[in-house]
């Protein structure tokens, strides 16, 4: 058997859905295929805040459209759940905490038996303090319990035709923050708009990594020279944004780049 027929086997234990949608190629896939099993008895529903960009609601709500299948928009206040502005190692729990106490509340009150999320088998490695909150809220993870990786979903992704097979990997603003420094509004909002200009020229996979006044840039190792060459424009595009110094990162984009200080610590302990 192989994992997409795996994966429609574990959805179909289910007579009707909420997927927590974002409109990655996660979430997307997942919503793709429990179309198929679940029909008109499915919902996606996007959670939207300070920490998620408005060009991905955006873009969340073009799939939802095009795939016809039906869209919710909620506001989550992670910012203020009391500890999440803090930014301490764990904020990742506080806000799935949040947001997926929300979408449980809409799946009880519309009546859908389960509520799912996007989570991947590669998605148990690093330091992930949010899948706590996915245990404690009762959220089902299809595409794990499948044993679908991020390239299994990309595969089938483009044999499906979506738009968010080879779509660069996105997570929330607030991750883009050393852990201990304060967030607040004004900063994801700096980030975001640095973010989306440095996207229009060009760059796929990277990131703007926050440090107060400074914003440090981190891109794939394909992308570099490009970075270097462009590096006057990168350089006006987060001034403007509102940080006051600008440098390029040569070690370049990794995943879970500020979970880098905990390995210190913890090396030193």
């Amino acid at each position: 058997m192989d994992k997409l027929q795996k994966l429609s086997n574990i959805l179909s234990r289910y007579d009707s859905a909420v997927i927590a949608f974002s409109g990655g190629v996660d979430s997307t896939f997942l919503a793709k295929v429990a179309s198929e099993v679940l029909q008109e008895n499915l919902l996606l529903v996007t959670a939207t805040s300070f920490a998620f960009p408005f060009h991905e609601l955006e873009e969340a709500k073009k799939l939802a459209k095009e795939m016809n299948i039906a869209h919710k928009v909620i506001t989550s206040e992670e910012m203020n759940v009391p500890g999440y502005s803090n930014n301490p190692p764990d904020r990742c729990y506080y806000c799935k905490s949040e947001v997926f106490e929300k979408i449980k509340y809409v799946a009880n009150e519309e009546g859908y038996q389960a509520v799912f999320d996007g989570t991947n088998a590669g998605d148990t490695g690093d330091y992930r303090p949010g899948m706590k909150a996915l245990k404690e809220k009762q959220i089902e993870s299809p595409l794990k319990e499948a044993g679908m990786y991020k390239e299994d979903i990309r595969h089938y992704s483009r044999e499906y035709g979506l738009p968010t097979a080879d779509k660069p990997a996105e997570s929330c603003l607030a991750s883009r923050f050393p852990y201990g420094e304060k967030i607040d509004p004004d900063k994801l909002d700096r980030v975001s708009k640095a973010e989306l200009r440095i996207k229009f020229l060009g760059f796929t996979q990277f990131r703007v990594r926050s440090h107060d006044d400074l914003a440090r840039l981190e891109f794939i190792p394909e992308e570099m020279d490009q970075a270097w060459n462009n590096r006057s424009e990168l350089t006006k595009i987060c001034k403007d944004a509102g940080y006051t110094y600008v440098t390029l990162d040569t070690t370049g984009y990794r995943s879970g780049a500020m979970n880098e200080t905990l390995k210190k610590k913890a090396s030193k302990a």
